[in-house]
């Protein structure tokens, strides 16, 4: 008898029907950090990176608000000496990368970065600027394997076409979303994008364009607010980054949420949406139980 075939929470989710919109992460404060070779399923305290500094490093930024990732060069190539580490601020109002080098061969200089400067608007001159777009591709296949299986061919198809500034990188949240895309400091998500569709997202990202079929939300906002925001987006059809921005949000006692966006014309609208739990289900191919993710619905749009 045949065996079954492995369950991948990606296939799952598509097939649920389940919506992108309101399912990045909520954050505003990056440390990327390059490790070269294989991840483990917490990517910081389990890789070639020594144990004991990606732990004290986690710790650290849990202090200052910021979230770490691990990046690799596309085909796990190597680094050479220096490990190239990527300062990203990404707040509502500014944004920025500052990108410095650190010796290969002592760890421990990581524990020198001074973590509380990614709190501010201003670049800390740290280092010197580093790209915008700094594109990451989530294919951390121990976290999860559909990260691996989706993720891998989104960075070949991007190195092939010689889309700059791509790396590969640790789990940043929405496994089930495989193929995850990551553009900073913006810290616009992506997800479901597949080999051929990853250049023209990108290339269209770099022309200052989103793509809104496979728009997860921008980190800068708590979710519900990003799922107000891409419901603006396409009601009013604005695919530029720039054009469109978020006023304010009310939270109301019946459980609502009012958001008021403007667009770059003039014109104003304002989003109601609240949240249930949707149908349980394993959120992960290696979920051990079920649980429900929260679904944001939209009770109402109207200009303003």
């Amino acid at each position: 008898m045949a065996e079954p075939l492995a369950y991948r929470c990606a296939i799952e989710s598509l097939r649920r029907d389940e919506p992108l919109a309101g399912t990045a992460w909520f954050a505003q404060r990056w440390l990327v950090v390059e490790q070269p070779g294989s991840w483990g399923a917490e990517a910081v305290t389990q890789s070639y990176l020594d144990p004991e500094v990606g732990a004290a490093l986690v710790a650290a930024a849990d202090r200052a608000g910021v979230r770490v990732l691990l990046a690799r060069r596309p085909g796990w190539g190597p680094a050479g000496g220096t490990r190239r580490v990527h300062l990203v601020h990404a707040g509502v109002e500014t944004q920025w990368v500052e990108h410095l080098d650190v010796g290969m061969g002592d760890d421990s200089r990581l524990l020198g970065i001074d973590l509380r400067a990614l709190a501010f608007p201003d670049p800390p001159g740290l280092g010197t600027p580093g790209p915008d777009p700094l594109v990451l591709v989530c294919t951390n296949g121990r976290r999860d394997p559909c990260c691996a299986d989706f993720g891998r061919p989104v960075v070949r198809a991007l190195a092939a076409a010689g889309v700059p500034d791509v790396w590969e990188a640790s789990h940043f949240g929405g496994d089930r979303f495989a193929g995850n895309v990551l553009c900073l400091p913006a810290g616009i998500y992506f997800g479901r994008v597949d080999a051929a569709t990853a250049v023209e997202l990108v290339t269209d990202y770099r022309r200052g364009l989103i793509d809104l079929e496979r728009y997860r939300g921008r980190s800068c906002h708590p979710p519900v607010v990003q799922a107000a925001e891409v419901h603006a987006r396409q009601e009013l059809g604005e695919r530029r980054i720039d054009g469109i921005t978020v006023l304010d949000s009310e939270p109301r006692d019946t459980g609502h949420v009012i958001v008021r966006l403007q667009q770059r014309d003039g014109r104003a609208i304002e989003v109601v949406v609240d949240r249930s739990a949707d149908e349980p289900a394993p959120l992960t191919c290696n979920a051990t139980a079920l649980e429900r993710p929260w679904r944001y619905l939209v009770r109402a749009a109207r200009p303003v």
